[in-house]
């Protein structure tokens, strides 16, 4: 059974830099589609008055002194929060209302419900193409299906954001980083199904820089949670190159050479490192259940 009262436990949290085009409309509709607890928008150092159109619209406004990141307004957000809900949403107009209350109405049997958009309503090819990537590389290294890592459009229960409010980047990972680390503390995500619209304005995301942050990380969130996934590849990749070397050797010139036996040395290192990370891995969690 959904929740009812959901929005009026959610506090909206709207990370905005130099949104002043858009920020008034966005608030003012979700302020007509539902009675929520609040409406923050955490003004990234705005150049433009962005701040002040939104808290004409109906948003409490908390503004940086200056450019920190939307991951760094996203905590800021989290930090200030009186709702029992919090739900994140971009400053653009691509998220529509009415997504937002059934989102929320989801966190009575889930930790965090992300607004899985469709691949047609996602920006470009080249963009949909990366996301594409990431979503299957995320999916191999959680053994869950992860439709869409990136979206921005989440809801989720304010304590559990709280627990990995350290680990939470400053830049553009935010959203990369709760999935993972959700989904790896066991926590229940639902991926709901969005349309996004057409954003306004132009995208602050570099697709070069920022995709291989989003690679970095994805590779640092899996290592903490569950290294094995990393280091095993890298291991066996190693020990298979040495043992196929080793044997093509003796073939060839009848003595195994030193590059041989230091990657076979060296499969066997990484995995006990690995090894070792794990067993870190589930004390650190272990600690954090008691």
């Amino acid at each position: 059974m959904a929740i009812t009262d959901g929005p009026a436990d959610t506090s909206i949290l709207i990370p905005a830099f130099n949104e002043a085009a858009s920020i008034g409309s966005v608030v003012r509709e979700l302020l007509d589609a539902a009675r929520w607890r609040e409406i923050l928008v955490i003004d990234d150092g705005s150049s433009d008055d962005t701040g002040a159109q939104a808290s004409v619209a109906g948003a409490r406004v908390i503004r940086h002194p200056y450019n920190k990141g939307n991951g760094a307004a996203v905590k800021t957000g989290i930090r200030h929060a009186t709702g029992r809900f919090v739900l994140i949403a971009d400053a653009d107009g691509q998220h529509r209302p009415a997504d937002a209350a059934r989102l929320v109405s989801y966190l009575d049997r889930y930790d965090l419900v992300v607004g899985a958009r469709s691949s047609g309503t996602q920006a470009s090819l080249t963009r949909r193409l990366g996301n594409s990537v990431l979503n299957r590389m995320a999916s191999y290294l959680t053994r869950q299906p992860i439709p869409d890592l990136t979206s921005g459009f989440r809801a989720a229960r304010r304590e559990c954001l709280l627990e990995f409010l350290h680990l939470l980047p400053n830049g553009f990972s935010t959203p990369t980083t709760t999935t993972l680390a959700f989904m790896k503390a066991g926590y229940s995500v639902r991926f709901e199904p969005v349309d996004a619209a057409q954003r306004q304005g132009a995208s602050n995301i570099r697709l070069g820089s920022d995709g291989v942050q989003f690679v970095l990380i994805l590779l640092k969130v899996i290592t903490i949670f569950s290294p094995l996934r990393i280091f095993l590849p890298v291991s066996v990749a190693s020990f298979l190159i040495g043992a196929a070397y080793a044997a093509w050797t003796i073939a060839t010139q009848s003595h195994v050479t030193n590059s041989s036996v230091l990657l076979i040395l060296l499969s066997v290192v990484i995995f006990l490192v690995g090894l070792v990370s794990e067993q870190i891995s589930s004390l650190r969690f272990e600690g954090r259940r008691s």
